[in-house]
């Protein structure tokens, strides 16, 4: 790594043991809805009374309880029904899941960009994730759909980073290396605070780890990839 790569490497560690990281946190929307999943005497309209606060999100629910994943013979038009074929577990993981796309958004152009086109490597990741886990797995489509919107969030904290200091923005190569080594340790250290179960804690820490040997396949099967291009090529701008 270089001497800016170290440092910035340095500085981030640094915060962390001193525990002055400034960690992305989710949504109202997303903590509300965790909230009324877990309870075991949950309803189906206690949550769609907290999702309808949300318009945006609450199409977006609908569309999905629409989409040929869930082969449903009649269409849905409202989000109690969407929830009703979806799920509540389920629901609450997509919820959680698209919420979390307003945190990839920053003020400066260059990380917003950045941001933006992992979000959308991250659905792409995360759509494959849910198929393949309800086509050839006993594993919960549900969390293997999230495992892949979480799968990258550890590259949130140190763009927030790179915002402040425009040595590091101005030095793509370095800053790309920098995400590369350090966001899956980041990203389990952001999961953990969130208090997201092991299995999926351990999917943004060990995703580019090929070598990973597992007893059976988990939810970090389905996210190995190799990390998204975080600068657009000269052809994608």
């Amino acid at each position: 790594m270089t001497n800016l790569a170290l440092q910035v490497k340095d500085d981030i560690v640094a915060q962390i043991k001193n525990d002055e990281l400034v960690l992305p946190t989710l949504p109202e929307i997303a903590l509300r809805v965790r909230e009324v999943a877990e309870d075991a005497n949950a309803t189906i309209p206690q949550l769609t009374q907290i999702i309808t606060q949300d318009p945006a999100l609450s199409a977006r629910i609908v569309k999905v309880s629409n989409s040929p994943l869930i082969r449903a013979s009649s269409p849905v038009t409202d989000l109690s029904t969407a929830i009703s074929r979806l799920g509540i577990n389920f629901t609450s993981n997509l919820a959680v899941g698209l919420a979390m796309e307003q945190m990839f958004q920053a003020t400066h152009d260059i990380v917003d960009r950045r941001m933006r086109e992992c979000w959308s490597r991250a659905m792409e990741v995360a759509a494959a994730a849910q198929v393949l886990a309800k086509h050839f797995t006993r594993l919960h489509p549900d969390q293997a759909l999230l495992a892949g919107l979480v799968h990258q969030i550890g590259m949130l904290p140190i763009l927030a980073y790179a915002e402040t200091h425009e040595d590091l923005l101005a030095d793509s190569l370095t800053l790309d290396k920098v995400i590369e080594k350090l966001h899956p340790s980041l990203g389990a250290y952001i999961l953990r605070s969130w208090e997201f179960i092991p299995e999926l804690v351990a999917v943004p820490k060990d995703y580019l780890n090929l070598n990973r040997e597992a007893d059976q396949v988990d939810y970090w099967t389905w996210c190995r990839s190799p990390p998204c291009r975080l600068m657009p090529g000269p052809n994608t701008r």
